[in-house]
This record gives structure tokens, C-alpha cells and sequence, in this order.
């Protein structure tokens, strides 16, 4: 009888020992997974499609049909139709829009076309990315995509020194192609509005500059090949301000609700990639005031709204828990963090 409950008791024990010891390793992987974005030494298993097929059922008919890139056989041989005016569309910009595809190119590199499966990161201009050390991890990802004028040189070692794409609009293009990008790099032009393609084209053939039209004054003197400068397609904006945001396509002039880069950055990889990882994203604590808002340079949350001349909207949003900047868009956190349920987000501390 005795040794029947020391059996028993000794049963009881074990079956303790393992439940901590499960409940320990899951806490630890849990902390990993939400505050550490890992150094991959190797590979990350990629589902061919995975994305594709999350982003179908969040998005209903969505069709990765799309080209990436405006194209000038679109405008050229046959005028594709276009529902809406920029940033949504090319109504009533085709004619401009011809001219800067005449000197620019639409083509994926070949060396990201044949990839079975591609695995991608949008690297974010985050404060959280400073002393993160998460440059080599970022450099293994197949496409790595940047924001605006965010820099390379001298962070290598925490954002890395590969750039697949960097997204840009002329009033964001104050930075030199040579020194923060890489030969290869495809610098892919958001246009908000017609007087970027006048911007762009000016530039590349050397025309009379613009110099009105912009909220803030864009480079007059910009040394870049022409054969790096893609257009995005329009539609992607469209899917990020009406299927992430629920945006109305139509709004009155004086109100300019828009998707941010980084979410149209997110958008274009989930169509691009099969994995997508993010980093970089967040904005510091709204009781935060001290801390910079990017990465490279002292600007604080106050200090922006004071730039800007309007309040910054913040809300408590999905993304890694961390605070979700809402400007230029609708401002509904449910919204604003919808992604998280078609990608992998590992968003470092």
C-alpha cells in the first residue's frame, strides 16, 4: 500500500516537473518571439504563396496579377483605364506619366524572379532599431525594402547594408543613391500627385526644375541612374487606403487622408514576397516625449507636431504592442493593425 501512493506520489511529481519545464520554454520562446528579432543563421522554412493565400482571405478578390511597376506599353500601344486620380490612380496624368516611363523601367531583377519562394523585410525608420544589432539578420532576406530617406551608411550593423527597393517621393528624396544604396538598387517613386512625375522627369532629363507644388522643397540636383527608377502601381495605394483603412476613394479636396509609406511598403510585399517580415515599425511612447522618433536623427514626437503644425494621433495599435502612428490615415487602431493578421511580425525591442 505504501509503495502504491510513493508510486503514485512520485508520478505526481514528474508530471509537475514537466509541466514547469514546458511552461518555462514556452515563456522564454514567447519572450523571444515578441521582443527579439533573431539573428536567422539559418533560413527561415518559406511556403511558396503563404502570403498570397492569407492576404486572399483578408482581402476577398485580390489577384496578384497587378505588375509591381507602371509599364510604357500600358500607356503607349493601348490607354489603360484608370478609375481614379493620383495617389489611387493615373487619371489625367497619362500624358505626363508617358513621358517618364519613356526614360525610365518597369523589370523585377531576374535574380528575384526565379526565387521559388521569396523572403522579404520591411525595414522601418524606427528609434527601436538603434544599438539593435539586427543588420546581419536583415542582410539574409532575400528582398529588403526601405522607406523614404532613411540611411544606411554608418548604422550598417543595426539596419543592415542591402537595399532591395527604397520607396520614395520627391519631397523624401534627400538622399544620395550612391552612398546609402547599392548599385542594384531599385528606387521606386510613390507618386501623390502630378507634379511628382514633373519632378522626376526634370530631373532625369536635366529639364527647367520644379520648385512649386510641394510641401516641402525636393532635391533640384539628384545624381541617379535612370534605369534604377521604377513608378509604383497606383493600385497598391488603393489597396492599402481602401482594404487596410477603409479609406474613401473619393475625398473632399482640403482632406488628404493616405495610406503611410511603410503600410504601402507592407502591401507591396505581401504581394511580392511568400514571407514577410517587418522591422523598424513603432513609434515611442506617447508619455515618451524625450525619445526620437527615428533612428538617425533627434526628431520627438513634439517636435514633429510642432514641424508640422498639427497634432500627432496615436493609438495603442496590434503591432508588437507598441504604439501605431496613425498620421494621414483614418485613424481606427483596428485597422491600422489588420496586418498582423497576414504576416509574420517580428518586430524587435
Amino acid at each position: 500500500m505504501i509503495s502504491k501512493c510513493r508510486w503514485k506520489l512520485l508520478a505526481m511529481l514528474a508530471f509537475v516537473l514537466v509541466v514547469m519545464v514546458w511552461y518555462s520554454i514556452s515563456r522564454e520562446d514567447r519572450y523571444i518571439e515578441l521582443f527579439y528579432f533573431p539573428i536567422l543563421e539559418k533560413k527561415e522554412p518559406c511556403l511558396q504563396g503563404e502570403a498570397e493565400r492569407k492576404v486572399s482571405k483578408l482581402f476577398g478578390n485580390y489577384s496578384q496579377e497587378q505588375p509591381i511597376f507602371l509599364q510604357l506599353k500600358d500607356y503607349f500601344w493601348v490607354k489603360t483605364p484608370s478609375a481614379y486620380e493620383l495617389p489611387y490612380g493615373t487619371k489625367g496624368s497619362e500624358d505626363l506619366l508617358l513621358r517618364v516611363l519613356a526614360i525610365t523601367s518597369y523589370s523585377i531583377p531576374e535574380s528575384i524572379q526565379r526565387l521559388k519562394c521569396r523572403r522579404c523585410v520591411v525595414v522601418g525608420n524606427g528609434h527601436r532599431l538603434r544599438n539593435s544589432l539586427l543588420g546581419e539578420a536583415i542582410n539574409k532576406y532575400d528582398v529588403v525594402i526601405r522607406l523614404n530617406n532613411a540611411p544606411v551608411a554608418g548604422y550598417e550593423g543595426d539596419v543592415g547594408s542591402k537595399t532591395t527597393m527604397r520607396l520614395f517621393y520627391p519631397e523624401s528624396a534627400h538622399f544620395n543613391p550612391k552612398v546609402e544604396d547599392n548599385p542594384d538598387t531599385l528606387l521606386v517613386l510613390v507618386a501623390f500627385k502630378a507634379m511628382d512625375f514633373h519632378w522626376i522627369e526634370s530631373i532625369l532629363s536635366d529639364k527647367k526644375r520644379v520648385r512649386k507644388g510641394f510641401w516641402k522643397q525636393p532635391p533640384l540636383i539628384w545624381d541617379v541612374n535612370p534605369k534604377q527608377i521604377r513608378i509604383l502601381n497606383p493600385f497598391f495605394m488603393e489597396i492599402a487606403a481602401d482594404k487596410l483603412l477603409r479609406l474613401p476613394m473619393q475625398q473632399p479636396h482640403k482632406i488628404k487622408q493616405k495610406p503611410t509609406t511603410g503600410l504601402l511598403a507592407i502591401t507591396l510585399a505581401l504581394h511580392l514576397c511568400d514571407l514577410v517580415h517587418i522591422a523598424g515599425f513603432g513609434y515611442p511612447d506617447a508619455q515618451n516625449k524625450k525619445e526620437s522618433i527615428h533612428y538617425y536623427e533627434q526628431i520627438t514626437i513634439k517636435s514633429m507636431a510642432r514641424r508640422h503644425g498639427r497634432k500627432v494621433r496615436l493609438s495603442r495599435g496590434p503591432l508588437a504592442g507598441q504604439w501605431t502612428g496613425l498620421l494621414n490615415t483614418q485613424g481606427d487602431p483596428e485597422r491600422a493593425g489588420v496586418i498582423q493578421k497576414i504576416i509574420t511580425n517580428r518586430v524587435e525591442c
